[in-house]
């Protein structure tokens, strides 16, 4: 027998980037794992022959559970006060041009303790996690010294082994350059290749290695000394590119076979067409895009020309993006970037397992994958991505045992 039947649902499968519906359907988890998805009618036996526990969803949506495939969550502070300067006509270059920015959170991180680290960014999962996702991805990249940097990771994995959820743990030491090495970002490049990366690989604290390369932060010459690095580790690489200004970021990440590329708001034809040759995911961030009042678009249009997955994520940082709600990113990406309901829903879960090298078992519900699935007190899958701070989800389930349920 299975160990657990849900009946009576509505499922939305995800399959191939669709909502390929299922009215009337049941799913089955054994082991944590799905061991049975289909038509209710289609069950060999009653379900109560079936499964040692059978729960009715009273005709409840299921879609796979949501998955957050780029975050900064671990961090201590806010920055509230350059949220106030930005509003009065600087810009993102010139706060951190003048201080802020990144290293100003770099501050306040390094002086947290692991405890207090590990508390406040389990307090923002638990917003994510009250929206159905069962699966994220938290950077490094606040600390920018070895200590902080390893730390960061470190309350990255007790969020994985205390809360319910998948966590998956990307080094991002290339984030941007420390107070300490103003003027000399090369040899800042050295620290991060020759100590920061190889400690945090040894300690098993690493699944993947990012980087900023933009003028404010790294060049395409230092991106790619990281890279080479993180190759050298046997490490899979993504990268926060084209986000202010077309630096081949696109391009770059391509040719290391890179998860994913990530804003792009400035990437060309180019750029898109080596995605989709490396098989690169397109992860937008539309908090970031609408808290900083952007205007160049990312190139949607080529990128499913190109056949691009487009992933959809909240970024959620201090500065850009202080954003904990995958639904209402989903919203954002649709309004703000014209994606459809289902190309949004898509990005959140099939997409995004892509960007994080989990296609294979997370993301759709198919049979051998993750019991990773979301409930929803809703009429259509649309719904998701329609109303703005409405929260449907009234269940979750991870490994296949239920996470919570409200009535």
């Amino acid at each position: 027998m299975w160990d657990t039947l849900w009946i009576n649902a509505r499922l939305v499968t995800m399959r191939d980037g669709r909502y390929n519906g299922i009215e009337r359907g049941a799913i089955a988890a054994a082991a944590g794992r799905i061991a049975w998805v289909g038509a209710q009618a289609d069950l060999a036996a009653p379900p109560q022959q079936c499964a040692a526990a059978v729960r009715d969803m009273g005709g409840a949506l299921i879609t796979p559970g949501l998955i957050d495939c780029h975050t900064h969550l671990v961090h201590a502070g806010n920055r509230a006060r350059e949220f106030e300067m930005r509003l009065q006509g600087a810009s993102y270059e010139d706060i951190a041009r003048a201080g802020g920015g990144i290293v100003s959170t770099v501050r306040q991180t390094r002086e947290a303790s692991d405890t207090a680290l590990a508390a406040v960014a389990g307090e923002r999962l638990q917003r994510l996690m009250a929206e159905g996702v069962t699966s994220i991805e938290i950077k490094s990249g606040y600390g920018l010294d070895t200590r902080t940097e390893l730390a960061m990771l470190r309350a990255a994995k007790l969020l994985g082994e205390s809360a319910p959820v998948t966590v998956k743990k990307t080094f991002l030491g290339a984030h941007a350059l420390p107070g300490e090495y103003q003027g000399r970002a090369d040899e800042y490049i050295t620290l991060v290749c020759e100590e920061m990366l190889p400690a945090a690989a040894a300690a098993g604290l690493v699944d993947a290695v990012d980087a900023f390369c933009e003028g404010i932060a790294f060049s395409p010459a230092q991106t790619e000394r990281v890279f080479d690095q993180a190759v050298d580790l046997g490490l899979r690489v993504k990268l926060h590119a084209d986000q202010l200004s077309d630096l081949g970021g696109a391009a770059l990440a391509a040719r290391y076979g890179a998860l994913s590329a990530d804003h792009l708001e400035y990437t060309g034809e180019a750029g898109v067409r080596t995605m989709a040759d490396a098989g690169t995911v397109a992860v937008l961030l539309p908090g970031a895009f609408y808290f900083l009042r952007e205007k160049q678009l990312p190139p949607v249009q080529l990128l499913r020309d190109y056949g691009v997955p487009i992933a959809v994520a909240t970024d959620c940082n201090p500065g850009s993006s202080p954003l904990t709600s995958m639904l209402l990113a989903m919203n954002m990406a649709c309004t703000l970037f014209r994606l459809t309901p289902e190309e949004a829903l898509a990005g959140a879960t099939c997409h995004a397992a892509r960007a994080l090298g989990m296609a294979d078992s997370h993301g759709t519900l198919e049979a051998g994958k993750a019991a990773d699935f979301a409930i929803w007190n809703a009429a259509s899958a649309a719904e998701l991505a329609y109303a703005m701070g409405a929260n449907p989800c009234i269940g979750s389930v991870r490994s296949g045992t239920p996470v919570f349920h409200r009535n």
